[in-house]
């Protein structure tokens, strides 16, 4: 079965997500995206060019960008929120259980750089355990995609998920090597 993987190139799995995330836009004006100031890092520049009224910064605040965000799925608004998978979890790991996995809010929490992919800015940027943090939260989804394609498909298909959504990814330019068109 490995005899069949083909690699077709090489791109980073948070580009996928930037991508997915203009594409479900596109077809849901629902769809929301929220930062913790790294807007470049998350491959949010195209969303913001297409839908500046669906853009909300929130500065270094992660844990009011989770507590905006659960208020926005009341409107009925599908709010993505993006930082670094530290910051997605680690340090707003009360905000996700109470305001978000409890009441079973639909949030999209999207977070790069996870892992230990980022060697060069140390031990406060990287986290390991965001997979058992969010995993144990009731209701929460827990996705971890392989490459690029897989990031991209699996960001579309939360925006039509109703409920609570944890999508990990990384910084790393990586191998694609799962076929979109069967995604």
């Amino acid at each position: 079965m490995l005899k069949n993987i083909q690699v077709t190139g090489n791109k980073d799995t948070r580009s996928g997500f930037g991508d997915g995330i203009v594409e479900a836009a596109r077809k849901n004006n629902n769809i929301v995206a929220l930062t913790a100031d790294l807007a470049g890092s998350l491959k949010l520049n195209v969303f913001i060019k297409e839908f500046p009224e669906r853009f909300i910064q929130c500065g270094i605040a992660e844990a009011n960008m989770i507590g905006i965000a659960a208020g926005l799925t009341i409107g009925g608004k599908i709010p993505f929120t993006t930082t670094f998978a530290n910051f997605s979890t680690g340090r707003v790991y009360d905000q996700i259980r109470q305001s978000v996995a409890y009441s079973g809010k639909n949030v999209k929490i999207c977070a790069s750089h996870a892992g230990l992919t980022l060697g060069e800015d140390g031990a406060t940027h990287q986290i390991l355990e965001d997979i058992g943090l969010m995993k144990m939260l009731p209701g929460m989804t827990v996705i971890v995609p392989a490459d690029y394609n897989q990031t991209k498909a699996a960001t579309i298909a939360i925006a039509d998920y109703e409920g609570p959504v944890y999508l990990r990814f990384g910084r790393p330019v990586w191998p694609i090597f799962t076929n979109e068109k069967i995604l």
